[in-house]
């Protein structure tokens, strides 16, 4: 643990919250990709499968049950509940997600570190976590003008990556076997890259004072 990687998962855990607090208290969930949603649902359940069997820490253990929870109940808002689901934009949230899913799995199983099932899985979450915000990104550019919720969500979600990012740099230095890690260095680098073009407009229509709106 350090600072960079608590930072992380405080802006991580801010994210949901800001999301929750959209869909709870607006009853809404215009602007938020579902098929993004699921993709993170999956990520969490394909990475943390060691959490009945590896104990690590209270903290740790806590932080995981909190974003499996969190991530499966945003799914069955948007799909199930009465309200919130009404609002969902379907006609514009029509990425294909499988069309990420299929090379994620076909790329862990031929670049892992240690070919077993559970390495397998955690290694397809980390390449799905890295493209797993890309619905979100086209949703938003297809809608254009952005709630702030909406825009604080995906910036909560960048920044966490950012902090992450940080995060390894500072491992490398202080821990000689982190220098190995070649996978999550690289994932970590293409999910911050995604998120560049959107921190640009994010930052300038903060300055402006201005409704955030992403270029088609």
């Amino acid at each position: 643990m350090n600072v960079f990687r608590f930072a992380g998962d405080m802006t991580h855990l801010m994210s949901v919250v800001v999301l929750l607090l959209k869909i709870h208290t607006i009853r809404s969930c215009a602007g938020i990709s579902l098929k993004t949603q699921e993709l993170y649902a999956l990520v969490f359940l394909t990475r943390y499968l060691d959490i009945f069997t590896d104990f690590f820490s209270v903290y740790n253990t806590i932080m995981k049950m909190i974003f499996l929870g969190t991530s499966f109940s945003i799914v069955w808002y948007m799909r199930y509940h009465k309200v919130v689901k009404q609002s969902y934009d379907r006609d514009h949230d029509t990425f294909r997600h499988y069309f990420l899913i299929i090379p994620c799995i076909i790329l862990a199983l031929l670049i892992n570190d240690k070919f077993t099932v559970r390495e397998v899985l955690w290694t397809f979450s980390l390449y799905l976590e890295a493209v797993a915000i890309i619905p979100q990104l086209v949703l938003l550019q297809r809608t254009k003008n952005i709630d702030n919720l909406t825009g604080n969500y995906v910036f909560f979600l960048g920044a966490y990556r950012g902090f992450y990012l940080l995060n390894w740099i500072y491992r490398y230095f202080t821990d000689s076997h982190y220098r190995k890690r070649g996978i999550t260095w690289a994932s970590g680098f293409v999910q911050t890259l995604l998120y560049a073009d959107f921190f640009y407009y994010y930052i300038r229509s903060w300055k402006r004072n201005e409704r955030l709106n992403l270029p088609a």
